[in-house]
């Protein structure tokens, strides 16, 4: 017996994007594996009981070795994960540098080789073994552009054609995921494949991306994959999740070679409820990942990463004011960039949703046109930064322009702000195009240029005036400021800014640098960002992106105050089950026409309202129709519809009957979670964030007026936010729609020039 479900919340689309995602009841996931737990050991006790004060030792052994067995598994798999994600690592980073080399030259003894391999040993800068493609600058110039274009054309191919979850970083999918939301397709191993294709291309066509970001989401479709073998994850939610966490820190690790800072990035960013295990098992995870990635040394250099610096000069107090203006800009850029790349993104999504391939392959060609000029633009940005991070000193002088007498004063400055100016640009039209891409090493390298250009200024201005009070600090004839310092804070100021994460900043920085010197300064920036971040930002750009994608994601860093009793959130009208008796055709119907994943069962439907009994999950019934199927395949279809199935007390003449019926009551939850519905929607909000139930029933003295889910309250939240700023909303709304409605039109016309002009030249060249 059922009763309609009315709609009592706004069915705009903002609202109706949270019914495409499915979420995990963590209480019934508890609550089963506590009794799964239990039979197990039951099962592996001795079948007859032993004499009262003997000892059973044969089942105590049984136990034992039962329970070595689930923990070594545990770690097996976690230890395959691991050895699997350094390895999918090492051999990505070897791609990619592979790649983004061949955009200039191939090696003459080995067109395998990327430049630094294939130069290996040599003696100067000359290196007769690398080979240009062509003689002419001009021409190399333009096979340049056509590779980089080339490449982000086929990643963006692959991603649209047979992977589109591949696209973007994946980080705001993961924290949903790990919330308990899912999304099918999300970690597949199709995935895995397309995104470990399509990263090293996307990374070496130079668009203004990176790979950190993708590392964490292939690193978690590695570690789906792997545990989907085992049984004990398999039908394990919660344990899956927890292979997650574990994976998200691997796949940090790796790409930045920061093992700690994967495990603090998987408890700040990602985990919502953090366990000790998880956190032991995450560290063994990205420790196994960044050892496998080690031996295979990648780099030829014996380190996780590309660069290491360390800096002997001690810093100064007085460059603490300088230090605060990088954080300042850290802050500024993350509010900045996450603003206009949510409005890139609204653009993109209203009107290049079809021309996927095409965006990617003139943003790469854009890319490489402008920063061809540019010597902190033209390099790898991993490269740009090792040369911003390392002073003009000990040899290093003769590698980067920055450190050349030509180009210091005024033309150094212009060049690096540029490259400053520009790089921010690209990152916000180039973040979330469809190709798998991160932010972390784009965001890096702005911060890494703008630090230096600081830098810089410092320098010169106290070479300029040695004796002004400001440098009293200063040692004569000694160096005092060290300008590839301010780049480290830069970049960890600007990781931090876009990110909205900091401590977990601060141990990836000396993991990645070793710098320890500048511990102090470290924390003093990212401070200032964090400051800078919270009293004007609106969190992480995965923050944002998971409310722009309608992502039904409850964040625990928030503070939730919706002033509002639970009734004004639920839904008043929910479908249920009686104890009355209901056919199994009639239950079947009721399920296909009803996406609930859960349904109240109640005394009667005469009560209005009706008294509450317990709840019993969709699953649930389908498993015992499923069994009850398989039990009985020698009833036939017509009547298979007719077989009663009972939520309540089985009457005795059914029991006496020789026709089956299906019991449901073993499987109905008869204390379920509940709430008043003048309960503060704050105290639901908590019960969501701590306990995880899919669904919390609203009830008035034990009869059932209604139910309340984490959609429900997104949507609820949602609703009362549009309505108080509606004026406002609708203002810029409309603004935003005609700004992206010109734009659009601009580059039609643009487009148009360029056919046009295309169409000019090529009747020239066929009338010659």
């Amino acid at each position: 017996m059922t009763r309609r479900r009315s709609v009592n919340i706004s069915d705009v689309t903002e609202v109706r994007r949270y019914e495409d995602f499915s979420t995990i009841d963590w209480v019934d996931v508890a609550a089963r594996e506590n009794m799964l737990r239990c039979l197990t050991i039951e099962k592996f006790r001795p079948a007859s009981r032993v004499a009262a004060g003997s000892s059973d030792t044969r089942g105590r052994i049984r136990h034992k070795l039962y329970e070595v067995y689930t923990a070594a598994q545990s770690w097996l798999v976690l230890a395959l994960i691991g050895m699997a994600i350094g390895a999918i690592a090492a051999v990505l980073n070897i791609s990619t540098e592979w790649l983004a080399d061949l955009k200039t030259g191939y090696c003459s003894t080995g067109f395998y080789l990327n430049e630094d391999f294939c130069c290996w040993g040599t003696e100067g800068d000359h290196c007769p073994a690398w080979q240009s493609w062509t003689g002419f600058g001009l021409l190399n110039y333009f096979v340049y552009v056509g590779f980089a274009a080339g490449f982000a054309a086929l990643a963006a191919f692959l991603v649209k054609t047979y992977a589109p979850y591949a696209a973007g970083s994946g980080i705001s999918e993961i924290k949903c995921i790990v919330a308990g939301f899912v999304m099918q397709g999300f970690l597949g191993p199709w995935t895995l494949l397309l995104k470990s294709i399509g990263l090293p291309l996307a990374i070496a066509s130079g668009l203004s991306v990176g790979k950190e970001g993708p590392s964490v989401h292939y690193a978690v479709c590695a570690g789906h994959v792997i545990a989907s073998l085992f049984g004990r994850y398999r039908n394990s939610k919660s344990k899956m999740r927890e292979i997650y966490s574990a994976c998200t820190a691997a796949g940090v690790a790796v790409a930045f070679g920061s093992p700690i800072g994967g495990v603090l990035f998987s408890l700040e960013e990602i985990t919502s409820n953090f366990q000790m295990k998880t956190m032991w098992r995450s560290y063994f995870c990205a420790l196994v990942a960044t050892g496998v990635l080690a031996a295979f040394n990648p780099f030829r250099t014996g380190q996780l990463v590309m660069f290491q610096v360390k800096y002997d000069r001690d810093w100064h107090f007085f460059e603490i004011f300088f230090f605060s203006i990088i954080g300042v800009f850290g802050g500024m850029y993350g509010i900045f960039v996450s603003k206009w790349n949510l409005r890139v993104q609204s653009f993109r999504k209203r009107y290049l949703g079809k021309y996927a391939v095409k965006e990617a392959t003139l943003l790469a060609s854009l890319t490489a046109l402008i920063c061809y000029s540019n010597e902190f633009l033209r390099l790898d940005m991993t490269a740009a930064m090792e040369n911003l991070f390392h002073e003009c000193e000990n040899g290093w002088e003769k590698y980067h322009d920055l450190c050349q007498p030509d180009r210091q004063g005024l033309t150094m400055l212009l060049s690096l702000l540029a490259a400053c100016v520009i790089r921010t640009f690209l990152v916000i039209i180039s973040y979330g195009c469809k190709v798998p891409a991160g932010i972390f090493v784009p965001s890096m390298a702005v911060g890494a240029t703008f630090g230096r250009l600081i830098g810089n200024i410092v320098q010169y201005w106290q070479q300029a005036r040695p004796d002004s009070i400001i440098f009293s600090q200063c040692v004569v004839d000694q160096p005092c400021i060290t300008p590839g310092a301010y780049a480290f804070l830069g970049a960890a100021a600007a990781l931090s800014g876009i990110t909205n994460i900091f401590v977990t900043v601060v141990v990836i920085m000396f993991e990645l640098t070793g710098a320890l010197t500048y511990i102090l300064p470290t924390m003093i920036v990212v401070g200032i960002t964090k400051a800078i971040s919270d009293r004007f930002g609106k969190g992480g750009i995965a923050d944002q992106m998971i409310w722009f994608n309608g992502f039904p994601f409850i964040d625990n860093k928030e503070e939730h105050a919706f002033n509002a009793p639970v009734s004004k959130a639920m839904q008043k009208n929910a479908v249920y089950f009686t104890y009355d008796s209901i056919t199994l055709k009639e239950v079947e119907t009721l399920l296909e026409s009803n996406p609930f994943q859960g349904y109240p069962v109640v005394e009667s439907s005469k009560e209005d309202p009706p008294m509450l009994v317990g709840y019993i999950a969709k699953e649930e019934i389908v498993r015992l129709i499923a069994k009850f199927k398989a039990l009985n395949r020698d009833i036939h279809s017509s009547e298979l519809g007719q077989v009663q199935c009972y939520f309540g007390e089985i009457p005795e003449s059914a029991r006496q009957s020789s026709q089956a019926f299906i019991d449901m009551r073993p499987s109905i939850n008869t204390c379920p979670l509940t709430v008043a519905p003048l309960a503060p929607l704050e105290n639901v909000t908590s019960i969501f964030l701590q306990m995880g139930p899919k669904v919390v029933l609203v009830v008035k003295e034990g009869r059932l007026v209604g139910l309340i889910s984490r959609k429900d309250v997104l949507k609820y939240q949602f609703i009362t936010e549009r309505q108080h700023n509606h004026h406002t909303r609708l203002q810029t709304q409309q603004y935003n729609e005609q700004l992206e409605e010109r734009v659009w039109k601009l580059l039609n016309q643009a487009g148009d020039y360029i056919n046009h002009g295309l169409a000019k030249i090529k009747g020239y060249v066929l009338r010659r």
